[in-house]
């Protein structure tokens, strides 16, 4: 069975194909960072408009690197949320316009369950039951994993999530955009224990995280030793190992609470060298295993789409037709549009 995945959630286009048979075939990506960098951030419009450029050239690109006719295709997945509005809707109506050309199902997929089964493109592959560490821009969660569609929410962050912290502590640094992967580049050249972090919530007795005040500890160290830029890597650094222990111990918790013996790290976060490092020397020390996605796949794209996509198919999700509905905020625990559709307008959704 091959499913066409199209990622476009915020400023990223991803188009890939993933054959059950095969596995994925071939995956293209747009980053629209070079866009944004100007703004200092993604600027929603300006994102919508680029998808809207890029979906079907990708789309070509894809098909052909895999010799992949269209009329091949099984299946059609795209992100239905959450994300931004506009640019959801670039990626839907591409999917669910050339499956109804195709007489194939849409299948609308949340863009977290792409990113918490995308290690299952790596070898090797975890299996279920397993704990999900999702870190990214917008999301910092624990879950327990059953199967496809079961999903249970250990803990999350109560206020910035991981990557969106380290995007705006590298703001505060008078780094570039995007933020993280340049904050952790000049915690590389940092020196370890020159300044001391807090670590929020690490002695909460639950699975939440907080990262404001983590934030508002390193903007006041900046405006104090900001000008010498031997102290902006020693700060960086400092707020790197802040963060990575806070992970580290949260999952670790996680993991002995359920008694399960894998995890599972997946978002962009998930990419960060330190934060592998010190995950894989904590499962070794502690008795699990540890699993990531591809360092590519870490962020946004459409492999996970397509992967989630083909996994739900495969389960025979119902074809309801080829209208389609997008949802910016969208709780993973009702894993279909149209039961999170219910949910968002009070009425009662049963999760699938």
């Amino acid at each position: 069975m091959k499913v066409l995945g199209i990622e476009t959630s915020c400023d990223e286009s991803g188009v890939a194909l993933y054959d059950t048979d095969q596995g994925l075939r071939a995956h293209a990506l747009h980053s629209q960072a070079a866009l944004h960098r100007e703004y200092g951030g993604v600027v929603p419009e300006l994102a919508s408009r680029d998808h809207i450029r890029r979906v079907l050239p990708l789309t070509r690109q894809v098909l052909a690197q895999a010799d992949c006719p269209l009329e091949a295709l099984d299946g059609i997945a795209y992100t239905a949320g959450p994300g931004l509005a506009g640019a959801l809707l670039a990626g839907a109506s591409v999917a669910c316009g050339l499956a109804r050309a195709l007489g194939i199902p849409a299948i609308g997929v949340h863009h977290l369950e792409g990113h918490l089964l995308s290690p299952m493109l790596a070898t090797p592959t975890p299996r279920f039951p397993f704990v999900a560490l999702l870190v990214s821009g917008g999301h910092t969660q624990l879950m327990e994993v059953s199967g496809i569609g079961q999903y249970r929410l250990l803990g999350e962050t109560v206020d910035d999530a991981a990557g969106e912290a380290f995007d705006k502590t590298a703001k505060l640094l008078g780094l570039g955009y995007p933020g993280g992967p340049a904050l952790a580049r000049l915690a590389e050249r940092g020196v370890s224990g020159r300044f001391r972090l807090p670590r929020p919530m690490l002695g909460s007795g639950d699975f939440n995280f907080s990262f404001s005040g983590l934030k508002t500890a390193a903007l006041l160290l900046a405006r104090e030793h900001g000008a010498d830029e031997a102290a902006r890597a020693d700060i960086a650094r400092a707020f790197e190992e802040a963060v990575v222990e806070v992970l580290v111990e949260k999952s670790t918790a996680a993991m002995l609470a359920t008694g399960l013996g894998q995890l599972v790290v997946a978002g962009g976060v998930g990419a960060n060298r330190r934060l592998r490092e010190a995950l894989t020397q904590r499962a070794r020390e502690t008795g699990f295993e540890v699993f990531y996605p591809p360092i590519e796949l870490c962020t946004d794209n459409g492999a996970m789409i397509a992967f989630a996509g083909a996994m739900r198919l495969a389960r025979g999700v119902p074809r309801t037709g080829y209208g389609y509905t997008v949802l910016p905020r969208w709780d993973l625990a009702f894993t279909t549009p149209e039961a999170g559709e219910r949910r968002r307008r009070g009425r009662p959704a049963a999760a699938r």
